[in-house]
C-alpha cells in the first residue's frame, strides 16, 4: 500500500536525520559551521551514488524544473544547513533537537496554506498528538540551555527546510536519488567554497570521515527516504512523522554528549508513537474529481494510468513516460500526492 509504504520511509528519514543534530553538535568542536555543512553534503553526495536505481527508468529532471531545484539547493541545500550549525552552537544537544520540531509546523502551514494540502480530522489530531510530545519535551528539566539568538537562528533554519520540503514534494515524481544527489553536491560544494573563502580550516582526516559518514546517512539516505516520503503522502502528512526526528536527536544527544534525559522525554516518546499510529490508521476517501493533467513519472497502471501503450508491452512493469490524465470523476482512500490536489 503506497501510503504506509510512505509512512514506513518517513519513519526512516526522521530516524536517520534525527541523529545528525546532537552528533553534528560535537563535530562543531572541531570545525566550523560553514565548513561542516559543505562537508556532511558531500557525504550526502557519495552515499546516493552508491544507492541503485529503483527503476530502469525514473522520470528525468527537465529544465523547467531548474527554478524549483535552486530554491531547494537554496533553501534546504545551503542556507538551512549552517543556519542549524549556527544555531546550535549557542543552544544544547537536547534543545537544538527539540527545537527541530519546528520543521514540521513550518512544512505543514506552507503546505495547506500555499500548496493544497488537506488533512483529515485523525491525520490532524495525529499531528497534534506528535507536537504535543514535543511540548512535553520543551517542558522537560533536563540539559536545556538555549539563548535566543541560538533559538532564532534554528527556528530560521526550519523554516528554510519548511520551504524545500515542500518545493521538494512537487518535484518528487522526478527521479528522487538524482534529484538530492544535485542538491547535495551543489550544496556541499558552494558551503565549501564559502568556507574556505571567510578563513575555516579544513579539519584533520578524522573529522572529514566523521562528517562523510553524518552526512552519508542524515543528509544523503535520509533526504532520499524523506523524497520517496513525500511522493506517497505528500508535504504535510510527511511532516508529522517527521516530528519523531526531534526525539531520536534527544534520545541520542546524552549519548554523545555531557546532556540530560529526563523522564518528560519518555511520556513525550509514548504520545508520539500515539501520533503516529493516527496517521497509519487514517482513511481519507470521498468522491473527487481529476482535471486533465500531462506530466511523467514512473508508474504502472490502475485507475489513474489507463492510457494505451503500443502492442505487447507489459503495463505492469514500472515505467516512465509523459502520459496524459483524463478528467476522471470517482471515489476512493487517497492522499496528497501529485494526482490529489483538489479543494476540499
Amino acid at each position: 500500500m503506497p501510503a504506509r509504504r510512505g509512512l514506513l520511509l518517513g519513519i526512516a528519514a526522521a530516524a536517520s536525520f534525527g541523529v545528525s543534530a546532537p552528533l553534528a553538535k560535537r563535530l562543531l568542536h572541531d570545525v566550523e559551521p560553514q565548513m561542516l555543512a559543505g562537508l556532511l553534503y558531500l557525504g550526502a553526495f557519495w552515499a546516493l551514488a552508491l544507492v541503485p536505481r529503483r527503476h530502469a527508468r525514473e522520470a528525468p529532471l527537465q529544465r523547467a524544473d531548474l527554478p524549483r531545484l535552486g530554491v531547494v539547493i537554496a533553501f534546504g541545500g545551503i542556507a538551512a544547513p549552517v543556519l542549524l550549525l549556527l544555531g546550535l552552537q549557542r543552544v544544547s544537544g537536547v534543545a537544538g533537537s527539540l527545537l527541530l520540531n519546528l520543521e514540521g509546523v513550518f512544512t505543514i502551514l506552507l503546505g495547506v496554506t500555499l500548496f493544497r494540502e488537506h488533512l483529515s480530522r485523525r491525520a490532524s489530531a495525529g499531528c497534534a498528538v506528535i507536537f504535543g510530545g514535543a511540548v512535553v519535551l520543551g517542558l522537560s528539566g533536563g540539559d536545556l540551555h538555549a539563548d535566543a539568538f541560538g533559538v532564532a537562528l534554528i527556528a530560521l533554519a526550519c523554516a528554510a527546510w519548511g520551504v524545500d520540503n515542500n518545493v521538494t514534494q512537487g518535484l518528487s515524481l522526478h527521479d528522487p536519488r538524482r534529484l538530492v544527489q544535485i542538491k547535495a553536491g551543489v550544496a556541499g560544494l558552494v558551503n565549501i567554497s564559502l568556507a574556505l573563502l571567510i578563513g575555516n580550516d579544513v579539519p584533520a582526516m578524522s573529522t572529514l570521515l566523521a562528517a562523510f559518514a553524518l552526512g552519508g546517512l542524515s543528509y544523503g539516505l535520509s533526504v532520499y527516504w524523506d523524497a520517496l516520503a513525500l511522493r506517497e503522502l505528500g508535504a504535510a502528512r510527511e511532516a508529522g512523522i517527521f516530528a519523531i526526528a526531534p526525539f531520536v536527536g534527544a534520545l541520542v544527544a546524552p549519548l554523545v554528549l555531557p546532556e540530560s534525559l529526563g523522564a518528560n522525554e519518555l511520556v513525550a516518546g509514548a504520545l508520539m508513537a500515539v501520533g503516529v499510529w493516527f496517521l497509519l490508521h487514517e482513511q481519507h476517501g470521498h468522491v473527487h474529481r481529476h482535471d486533465s493533467l500531462v506530466h511523467e513519472h514512473v508508474h504502472t497502471h490502475d485507475a489513474h494510468h489507463a492510457h494505451r501503450h503500443t502492442p505487447g508491452a507489459d503495463e505492469s512493469v514500472p515505467h516512465s513516460h509523459r502520459h496524459e490524465h483524463e478528467p476522471l470523476v470517482h471515489t476512493h482512500e487517497h492522499v496528497s500526492d501529485a494526482h490529489h490536489r483538489h479543494t476540499h
